[in-house]
């Protein structure tokens, strides 16, 4: 019969500890950034010294239908007295957690045969105060995603998606001294990078950002970000090491031609504003420039530096976490801009 396994895993930008039987059936997981719960307890001790049994070996429960069967055809949780309830895998020392201070945890439990050996595995864990109960209902946003097909969720689309398929295409034959043509290629996938990492530092702030969204017409929006301060989407305008000149509705980098992309900004917004239903305010963001300068500025476009990014998490709030969850559901799927 076999013990409990706590698993640390990643989840939303935090740790989560995944309770587990021996056929990776999750029984609870506990979240150190706090929830809602049936019943609040206090700070759990480091570690009991002695682990009460998991089940009551005279009066076992009757078996779960998700157990695998032990050798006597039910299964249940092994006996944990005198053997390290956590397995660990770091020769049972307790996992090396970054939990902030001051938080409420919350473990939610979903079978509840399984109390009391949850709260005995995970007890080296649990710091601060927290709370025990059932695991929250599912959001719409939360069936909208678990029912997306992975072909129509756009949320693992990198920075320039289609710069990269451009960059995957054979090129002929050249010489030596002759210029890469793929050279400026590589210059925008820059630019789209760089800012593309900018902005998802804004995770922790409850921002959330999709890249390379696509539009009918071979058009894209190439940044969309959803949060507390609005919805935003952003044009990258590459301009390494050169001066550019806006002026409404003109841009002009270096010694290039003067060309209308605060049109298209606006254009790609709109668009965007008509698929979610919502009102959507076109970014201009410049990457690498030498030197910046608004000759005419527009009024209805945020004109910014990739370093000033970071603003972005100093604007008033404007939508509530549920709103931004369900904005962000309804933009990664694909199907969602065929009407835009």
């Amino acid at each position: 019969m076999a013990l409990l396994r706590v698993t640390p895993a990643l989840w939303e930008g935090r740790t989560r500890l995944y309770v587990s039987l021996a056929n990776g059936r999750h029984v609870a997981w506990y979240d150190s950034g706090g929830g809602g719960g049936d019943e609040a307890r206090p700070p759990h001790p480091a570690r009991p010294p002695h682990p009460a049994r998991a089940e009551d070996p005279d009066h076992p429960d009757p078996a779960d239908p998700f157990d695998p069967p032990d050798a006597h055809g039910v299964g249940e949780v092994s006996d944990l007295r005198g053997a390290d309830p956590v397995d660990t895998r770091e020769g049972g020392r307790p996992l090396d957690l970054d939990v902030p201070g001051g938080c409420a945890g919350h473990i939610s439990l979903v079978f509840e045969r399984y109390r009391q050996a949850v709260l005995t595995v995970l007890a080296p864990h649990l710091t601060g105060a927290w709370t025990i109960g059932p695991p929250p209902v599912p959001s719409s946003a939360d069936l909208l995603r678990l029912a997306l097909h992975p072909d129509d969720d756009l949320a693992p689309n990198r920075p320039g998606e289609t710069i990269h398929a451009e960059l995957d295409l054979p090129i002929g034959t050249a010489r030596r001294w002759a210029r890469d043509p793929r050279r400026p290629a590589r210059a925008r996938l820059r630019a789209h990078q760089v800012l593309g990492a900018e902005l998802e530092r804004l995770d922790a702030a409850g921002w959330r950002v999709l890249h390379a969204v696509p539009l009918p017409g071979a058009d894209r929006i190439d940044h969309l970000l959803i949060g507390p301060g609005g919805v935003f989407a952003v044009h990258t305008v590459p301009a390494h090491r050169l001066r550019l000149q806006i002026a409404d509705p003109e841009i002009r980098a270096g010694r290039g031609v003067p060309v209308p992309l605060l049109r298209l900004t606006r254009r790609r917004a709109e668009r965007a504003c008509s698929a979610l239903a919502t009102a959507v305010r076109p970014v201009l963001a410049v990457v690498g420039a030498a030197r910046l300068e608004v000759l005419r500025a527009p009024g209805d476009v945020r004109v910014l530096r990739e370093r000033d990014v970071a603003s972005f998490a100093d604007l008033g709030a404007v939508h509530k976490p549920a709103d931004i969850a369900a904005l962000h559901a309804l933009a990664r799927d694909r199907r969602t801009w065929l009407r835009s």
